[in-house]
């Protein structure tokens, strides 16, 4: 028989509260799973191409940009799509239209957007996306417009012109995402350009990768709208993952307007309109 002194000690039973604490917990946490299953499942139905994507062009602005500038850029949209309907259809005849674009703005917003962080860790990832909801959150409620029905959103943040010779354009998107900004110093003879840059970072969240090199330079055979041209170079076009239009195995200008936008065949089958 076991001495008193060795009986082992009674623990109390666990509180019904823990017990709920930990249902809720894991309630949430299937929910959070659920969410970004079908966020990611949605996001990969943009690729089948089914249907025409809706996409939303924001314009920020700050500073006092040219109401002109703003104008042109808002009509040269229709342009834009005309032009990406005829390159998909190059890869899939058919009357499907691939986006429908949608101008929303100009919304005056002071803060510039947050920088994309120089550490490639989770963390700064995660932080980066935070400060990213943050500050385009601000922006759809100053417009009075909900972008959360769109397949992709590119806000373009325009200010105006430092220099008159040389004006600066940029960009930044999540690969594969919803979200893509570019930052364009802007007036009327920008407005073909800054329209190409966020054709650029629309194709980078539906998959696309860049197409030049960390110097700018376009990457051959790759970064080639037309890579079965006889000569190969010049090219007719500027494939929208490069930027530019090679016209020596060196050299590259910007393109002149949204006509020498082109979609090569890697691009093509990165975003599903080629196999």
């Amino acid at each position: 028989m076991m001495a008193p002194s060795d009986a082992p000690e009674s623990r109390p039973g666990r509180s019904p509260y823990f017990y709920l604490r930990v249902t809720i917990l894991l309630v949430v946490l299937a929910a959070v799973l659920l969410y970004a299953w079908s966020d990611v499942q949605k996001r990969e139905a943009r690729r089948a191409w089914q249907r025409t994507l809706l996409v939303a062009f924001v314009i920020v602005e700050q500073g006092d940009v040219d109401d002109r500038a703003i104008d042109v850029m808002r009509a040269r949209a229709d342009r834009l799509e005309d032009r990406l309907a005829d390159e998909f259809r190059r890869y899939r005849p058919g009357d499907i239209r691939p986006v429908d674009v949608m101008v929303i703005g100009p919304v005056a917003e002071p803060t510039p957007p947050p920088t994309p962080p120089e550490d490639d860790g989770l963390a700064a990832a995660a932080k980066h996306q935070w400060a990213m909801r943050q500050w385009t959150s601000g922006v759809d409620e100053r417009s009075g417009q909900t972008t959360r029905g769109y397949d992709s959103v590119i806000y373009l943040v325009a200010r105006p012109p430092e220099r008159a010779r040389v004006k600066m354009i940029e960009g930044a998107s999540e690969q594969g995402g919803r979200v893509g900004v570019v930052a364009v110093e802007l007036d009327d003879t920008m407005a073909d350009f800054a329209l190409f840059v966020a054709a650029h970072e629309l194709f980078h969240t539906l998959g696309a990768t860049d197409k030049y090199a960390p110097d700018g330079s376009v990457l051959l055979p790759d970064g080639l709208a037309e890579p079965e041209r006889v000569p190969q170079l010049p090219q007719r076009f500027a494939e929208v993952m490069a930027r530019h239009r090679p016209v020596t195995a060196t050299q590259s200008k910007p393109p002149e307007g949204l006509e020498e936008l082109a979609v090569g065949p890697l691009t093509a089958r990165e975003i599903g309109w080629a196999r």
